[in-house]
């Protein structure tokens, strides 16, 4: 009989809140349905999907529907790309309440493509990215970001600051905790470390994936549009020092995988947490980055008996 491949057992209560498991623009690896069963088979205890072109809340609680007695808890939010109805808050609202008559978006985040941020690393034209949300320096919240934050505070959701620069998530995380947003989560895995430590001090979790060490960042891909761009690697050295720049309990691990050429999120998340022992994250460490944290950040619950609407 064979041995298990190392890692397996820290995947056991494990929940990965960054999956792409639904209907793309290009080939998924697999879709929620099949991620759901591979992470009940793992002896994961929840699943966050995500999507750039529309709400996955919806997908979630069909997923829940279908398969909420294998125990996996998995929920969905709101991207803010432009398809998905951009950064607006009719759009917030709605995801928030997009589901069988309770739950709803459990996150809400920021553009992760259609930022100015990335879209000047893409090569994309001025009239493109100055369509695109940015943070400014100074000044006034730029509308409808004060309602929205507002929005998630309220609800106590997870407000994702989305693919933005150093200064500008700091900003926005400060903006963030002056209107009450008890739940803010940075993808952090390009900052400067003293940006990572600048944002735990704020409150924020940082979160750092699988998908920016993985031979994905080495092809372009289609993410939000028919146009085909490279993510800069993270070099995992690199991702190790930025991850020891935030406590071990504002730290957030995922997969990000879904895309056809990384394998399904269990494998993927597997592979990351194996890569992250031997550069010498202790597994005590890892175990919570990738189970109580993100539980408790997505407030994850053993799933109740399904009920029709």
């Amino acid at each position: 009989m064979r041995p298990a491949p190392p890692g397996l057992d820290l995947l056991a209560g494990a929940a990965d809140g960054h999956v792409h498991a639904c209907p793309h623009i290009n080939a998924r690896r697999l879709d929620a349905f099949e991620a759901t069963r591979e992470a009940a088979a793992a002896g994961m205890a929840g699943l966050g999907l995500m999507d750039n072109f529309g709400n996955s809340a919806g997908l979630a609680a069909l997923v829940m529907r279908e398969l909420g007695a294998l125990g996996v808890d998995v929920w969905g939010g709101l991207i803010m790309e432009p398809p998905a109805g951009g950064v607006s808050l009719e759009a917030a609202r709605i995801a928030l309440d997009y589901g069988y008559g309770a739950g709803g978006a459990r996150f809400l985040s920021l553009p992760t493509h259609h930022t100015r941020h990335v879209a000047r690393q893409e090569g994309r034209s001025p009239a493109y990215v100055e369509a695109c949300f940015h943070m400014p320096e100074r000044g006034p919240l730029p509308d409808p970001l004060p309602a929205i934050l507002d929005l998630a505070a309220r609800r106590d959701v997870v407000f994702n600051l989305g693919h933005v620069g150093d200064g500008e998530a700091v900003r926005l995380a400060e903006a963030a905790k002056a209107r009450g947003v008890a739940r803010v989560l940075a993808p952090a895995n390009h900052f400067d470390v003293a940006t990572v430590r600048e944002l735990a001090a704020l409150g924020a979790c940082v979160e750092f994936s699988f998908f920016f060490v993985s031979p994905a960042t080495q092809v372009g891909l289609t993410h939000v549009d028919a146009e085909k761009h490279r993510i800069a690697a993270a070099p995992l050295d690199a991702m190790v020092a930025r991850i020891a720049a935030a406590p071990p309990d504002k730290v957030i691990l995922s997969s990000d995988c879904g895309v056809a050429l990384l394998p399904p999120p269990v494998e993927g998340l597997r592979c990351f947490l194996t890569l992250l022992e031997a550069a010498g994250i202790e597994r005590a460490a890892l175990a919570a980055m990738v189970g109580a944290n993100p539980k408790r950040l997505f407030r994850v619950s053993a799933p109740s008996p399904a009920r029709d609407p």
